[in-house]
């Protein structure tokens, strides 16, 4: 309680607002209840999606297959994708180039993300939509691969990427979710995540690109 003048120059008594701590209380747990649905439904709906994904076991293993035919022919394997597929081309091209699990030599894989000068150079001079393909038409050789990742599979310069790769007659795989898309008849080999939520379809992604690896060192036996 506050003392107070009043307008008559008498002195009254003012009441402090009264902060209801258990209210306060009740707001904190129903934010903490909030925040534990949030963690477990995105973790429940991993869970399903990743289960749903088991149906595509046998395709991941002819990608497999097919990518390890082009390493022991001596081809290469590109990758491509925009946004967050662009760094899971990065990450599974790394996992190449270095090592996923064991130690080994060296595998020759290429995500066409990575050269900042090629692809604003392209960006500016044709379009976005050909900052991929322009780079197949000068790297890509027949009997390559090319990863072709995108979400919805209707990516402009991805569908341009592998139109381009199958002209020069290289391999090409898509990862994408949803319908497929344009990508999923467009490749010879479509790997389509069963969810139409795009961080569910990335996260799937990167598992089937680990499994890539680990199918590719196993069918070559690197030591």
């Amino acid at each position: 309680m506050v003392l107070q003048k009043n307008s008559a120059g008498r002195v009254g008594s003012v009441k402090r607002p009264h902060h209801d701590g258990h209210a306060r209380i009740k707001d904190a747990k129903d934010e903490e209840a909030t925040v534990q649905d949030l963690i477990r439904n995105t973790l429940e709906e991993h869970i399903s999606v990743a289960r749903a994904t088991q149906a595509l076991e046998p395709m991941i293993a002819e990608a497999g297959q097919i990518c390890a035919g082009a390493l022991q022919s001596g081809k290469r394997i590109y990758l491509c994708g925009n946004g967050g597929s662009a760094a899971d081309a990065q990450h599974i091209a790394a996992e190449l180039i270095g090592r996923f699990v064991g130690e080994r030599r060296s595998l020759p894989a290429i995500a066409l993300t990575t050269d900042t000068s090629a692809l604003t150079a392209i960006g500016n001079d044709y379009g976005y939509d050909q900052v991929f393909s322009r780079q197949v038409e000068g790297l890509v050789e027949e009997g390559d691969v090319l990863i072709a990742i995108s979400t919805s599979g209707n990516s402009a310069n991805i569908l341009k990427a592998v139109e381009v790769a199958r002209e020069r007659s290289a391999r090409v795989i898509g990862l994408s979710g949803k319908t497929g898309g344009e990508l999923h008849t467009a490749v010879d080999l479509s790997l389509v995540v069963p969810s139409d939520i795009t961080a569910r379809i990335q996260e799937m992604h990167i598992v089937i690109g680990h499994l890539l690896c680990a199918l590719i060192e196993r069918q070559l036996e690197i030591d």
